[in-house]
């Protein structure tokens, strides 16, 4: 079976609950030279994808998909033999036979389809956090990833990090005892450690303006709905728009859930909850808390993990003395015996008498070769990348899940609810309204 009729097929059936496809996997199954390099294509060249070519430039980079040639410049500038679309899909399709893997790293909203449309040409797929903008795209890309057999890897790059493991390892050696509270916090969408976000809690502009001329406004949206051009949207704000991003839990959940969720061993939530300042449906508040609940997994306690943004931050544990600094940004794993606390600074034991006695946790996890190498590496053939789809699509779920139950509360007038979660069935049991939000039509000419 060619290519293209292989994609026809994949494509055909993309739209179902179950997919269920032949496929080339042409990235995965063929061998290859202990020297030899990757070809990989980019889906972005601005922005964060440069961050994400630049940590696969050992490799060739052959192609450039993206809208704006203006935001692109500077990478077409590096790799000057690289060919230039606009268009994914033409660059895909024209060059399906000289690519062996691709990079998408564009707005939430198209990381989905991009990705999708990559792997129905058998390519491995590097997407960046999060996953998808829509829990049920979530759960597919996964599925279609594992059928196609090709290497995925997610960009919550601290999942390579050192600090991580040490952070599971703690958990491992039972440093804390059995731990029944996580809290996770970030200072984003507000002004906060890095400088100046997006905005969030505004209406939509009243008034379009002119398209830039570098610009392919129509591409750009997409699957999503149909509005006129402003640039607030484009290029840089798009995170703080429903239609578009997934806000502050969508930007930093993938990154700092990620060790929590392994120390743990977290799976599907059973209840999401939350409450938020005011806003309206057209973007996301300009502060929100998210309560999730997990169960009993094999003889570890069930676990309330809590999510604060737009700057605020959970209560200080008695564990912890008085006066110190909890960052703007950062995770805390409460336990019966401890409490670990990491502001970006490393993780640190609590009590402080408890930490001197204690030291460092012994070494139980291998380490990785960096986040990108272990992508180059699932490429030829070697071990799984650390934030592999079937790791990072359920990681994404949940971390959307919080985003259906703001969106939830926004549109009852903040009433809060508890959402029941079925993950088996992907759906809430005891809110129907919810269940409008797990999965999203897309613009006409862009339905899978």
């Amino acid at each position: 079976m060619d290519q293209t009729s292989t994609r026809r097929r994949f494509l055909k059936s993309a739209g179902t609950t179950g997919l269920a496809f032949t496929i080339l996997p042409a990235g995965s199954a063929r061998t290859y030279a202990a020297n030899e390099k990757l070809n990989i294509a980019a889906i972005g060249a601005g922005g964060q994808a440069r961050s994400d070519i630049k940590g696969l430039s050992s490799q060739n980079i052959v192609a450039f998909a993206d809208v704006d040639w203006k935001r692109a410049a500077k990478s077409f500038e590096e790799f000057p033999d690289a060919r230039k679309y606009k268009d994914y899909r033409k660059m895909l399709d024209e060059m399906s036979s000289e690519i062996d893997a691709v990079i998408v790293a564009i707005p939430d909203h198209q990381h989905f389809h991009a990705s999708m449309t990559a792997i129905g040409h058998g390519k491995s797929v590097y997407t960046e956090k999060p996953l998808t903008h829509e829990v049920w795209e979530a759960r597919e890309l996964a599925r279609a990833a594992r059928d196609a057999k090709v290497a995925t890897q997610m960009g919550n790059q601290r999942q390579a990090d050192e600090n991580t493991r040490i952070g599971i390892e703690y958990v491992l050696d039972d440093a804390i005892g059995p731990v029944r509270e996580a809290h996770i916090w970030t200072d984003r969408p507000s002004k906060g450690l890095f400088g100046e976000y997006w905005p969030q809690g505004i209406d939509r502009p009243e008034k379009a303006e002119k398209i830039p001329e570098t610009l392919d406004w129509d591409l750009w949206l997409g699957t999503a709905p149909h509005r006129e051009y402003h640039p607030a949207y484009c290029p840089r704000d798009w995170r703080g728009w429903w239609d578009f991003g997934t806000g502050a839990l969508g930007d930093i959940g993938c990154h700092f859930f990620d060790p929590v969720f392994r120390a743990l061993n977290l799976g599907p939530a059973l209840s999401v909850e939350a409450s938020s300042s005011r806003a309206n449906t057209e973007t996301y508040p300009l502060a929100s808390m998210v309560t999730f609940h997990f169960p009993a997994r094999g003889k570890m306690v069930p676990v309330k993990l809590v999510w604060y943004d737009g700057g605020l931050r959970p209560a200080r544990p008695a564990e912890i003395p008085e006066g110190t600094v909890m960052g703007t940004n950062g995770m805390m794993m409460i336990g019966d015996d401890g409490v670990l606390l990491d502001d970006l600074s490393g993780w640190k034991l609590y009590p402080e008498s408890k930490s001197s006695d204690y030291g460092a946790p012994p070494k139980k996890l291998p380490r990785s070769p960096g986040h990108h190498a272990e992508f180059i590496r699932a490429c030829k053939g070697g071990e799984a990348c650390g934030s592999n789809f079937d790791w990072a699509g359920p990681l994404t779920e949940t971390v959307l899940l919080g985003n259906i139950a703001i969106r939830s509360q926004l549109r009852e007038d903040l009433t809060r609810k508890k959402l029941l979660w079925d993950s088996e069935n992907l759906r809430f049991t005891n809110h129907d309204p919810a269940n409008a939000f797990i999965r999203r039509e897309y613009r006409d000419g862009w339905k899978l």
